[in-house]
Order: C-alpha cells, then structure tokens, then sequence
C-alpha cells in the first residue's frame, strides 16, 4: 500500500478531478479527501457525486457542470489547480472529441491553468493502431495528452471491480436469475482491478509527479481469470449451481452486434471487440509494484459481495444446496 507521507504532499491542494460523477471517480474522490486535498468534482452530471460533500470538511468539496467537448466550460474549472486528473471517457458519440484530441484539450487547459501534476487514465489495450474505436481514441488521446503536458502521468487501468460496480454486479444478477447463462469470449482472460487499489496508484503518481511524470504505468489485479472462471466464482460466491454454455467467438460477435445496440444488454459490439483478446497487462510498462501497492484480488471480497445474491441473502443455506 502507498506510504501514510502521501497526506501531506497532498494536504490543502485543489485537486480537479474532470469526469469524477461515475463509478471511478467518485472512489478516487473519496481517496484524495481521506489524504487531505481539496476536490473540485467537474462533470456534466456532478449531481451523481453530491454524496461526498458530505464526506469532507466545510468548504473541501465543489461541484462544478463541466463539458469537455467545449473547451470554454474548462476555463473556470480549472482556475487555481494545483493539480488535475482526467477520467472522462465514454463507449459511443464523438470518441475523438471525448477521449481523442479531447484528452490533449483538457491537458493543455491544465498547463494554461498553471497545474503542477496531470494525470491522465487511459486504459489497458489502448493502441492508435486498435481497429476498435474505443481502444484506437484511447490510444490517440494519450499521444495528445503528452503532447500538450509532458509531465503528465499516464495510467492504463484494466476493467475494474468494486460493491457498487456494473461488472461484477451485471454477471452477479444474471447468475442469480438465471438457471442456464451463456458466456460470451469464455477464455478470454481478465485481469480486473480492484477500484480502490486503482484509486491508490492515481493518488500515488499524483503527489510526485517529479518521479511518476512524463511515464506511463500499466495497472492491473494480481489474478488472471477467463471469462468462464470469472463467472464459475461468481456463482460459487452465491452459494448456486448453474449451468454455462460458453459461446464460439462468431457466435458471440454476432449476438453483440444484433442485440448490444439494445437498452440494457449486456455486451455491446464494441465491449465484445475489447473483450475478445482479453483484458490484462502487457508487462511492457511498469505497474503497481512501481507505485507502491500491492492489489487485492477479486476473490477476497466475492463470498461478502455476492451475499445478497443468494437465495434467502445472509440467511440462505450453503452452497450445496443453494438453487
């Protein structure tokens, strides 16, 4: 874990954290305020994090709306920063001016606005090279974000895992509400990080930028599990038998691209183009050791996550005999 002297590199300092309403940001902002920063929370929906200000002391948290694709709205966001990290990312619409040439925008918005630290969370399998939109914006917004800042800290996050997530918990309903699931890309092989852990490594590289900038760090869980194990220990966690039909890669890619455009489904066409080649580190970067911590697998937190799961919750039977 990351040494307790992080508090006072980070104490009192404005800390912008753009794109922090969702699932990531509002666990980062929680981590920067436990080490003492002040937060302005900058998005279109800053509504979804209001809960934190209560988290803080008087006056350490702000809201601010904030549109990245119009580079005005960034002007008075990031007036004053000591320091800025970027989450803004999205998996349709304008992906370039999102995540692309977008992410150079807000990095010279930082610059201009006299920001010490950038750090900008990419993600694992970003490549300008990608055939995928998603991981080819990625792959062009990391080059734009050195460009305009080339101090910047760059991280590249595998998928990441946490009580309140969209992952694990999309897998965990269907599991409990159904008998005989398919499982699209079954050997595909994930790396799932633990959201908190990733919170770490950003507040790590945040308060040195002179030894994490201007590099780029691949983080990643300490566990490589398929997409079929991923969902065995899911429902071993619920205390439940199920049946898995794992689904040949035509067959999957074919059902992603004719329901994923549906509302609620599962697995889009673009989700299941990065999933396919699975999601893990390269091992072509330095990780989490370079940053001080030491990630926790998935399966230490499964059997008390999936509690409400189970048939009859905390007071269900055990797993052999559990529906």
């Amino acid at each position: 874990m990351a040494g307790a002297h992080i508090d006072d590199r980070l104490r009192d300092r404005l800390v912008v954290l753009i794109g922090g309403s969702g699932f990531f940001g509002r666990h980062l902002a929680q981590e920067l305020l436990r080490h003492g920063a002040r937060l302005r929370i900058a998005s279109r929906h800053p509504e979804h994090a209001y809960f934190l200000k209560t988290l803080g002391n008087l006056g350490q948290v702000q809201f601010l709306r904030c549109d990245v694709t119009r580079t005005a709205s960034l002007t008075g966001v990031l007036a004053g920063a000591d320091a800025v990290i970027n989450l803004v990312g999205a998996f349709s619409g304008d992906l370039d001016a999102v995540q692309g040439k977008g992410a150079g925008v807000i990095a010279a918005a930082a610059r201009a606005a006299g920001a010490g630290a950038f750090v900008h969370v990419s993600a694992i399998g970003a490549d300008v090279q990608s055939p995928v939109a998603y991981a080819r914006s990625k792959g062009e917004g990391e080059l734009a974000v050195r460009a305009a800042f080339p101090q910047a800290t760059i991280l590249r996050p595998s998928i990441l895992f946490g009580q309140d997530d969209t992952f694990v918990n999309m897998f965990g309903g269907l599991i409990a509400a159904l008998p005989v699931l398919p499982v699209f890309a079954p050997s595909a092989k994930l790396q799932p990080l633990f959201v908190d852990d990733a919170a770490q490594a950003v507040v790590q590289a945040l308060a040195d930028p002179a030894a994490h900038g201007g590099k780029l760090y691949e983080i990643a869980g300490p566990e490589r599990l398929t997409m079929l194990e991923l969902n065995e220990a899911i429902a071993a966690a619920q205390s439940r038998k199920r049946l898995f039909v794992p689904l040949p890669d035509p067959l999957s890619g074919a059902i992603a691209a004719f329901t994923g455009w549906l509302p609620g489904a599962p697995l889009t066409k673009s989700k299941w183009q990065l999933l396919q080649p699975g999601n893990t580190a390269s091992g072509n970067f330095p990780g989490l050791n370079e940053l001080g911590i030491s990630p926790r697998p998935l399966r230490l937190f499964l059997d008390r996550w999936m509690v409400r799961y189970r048939q009859h919750g905390r007071f269900g039977a055990g797993a052999s005999s559990a529906a």
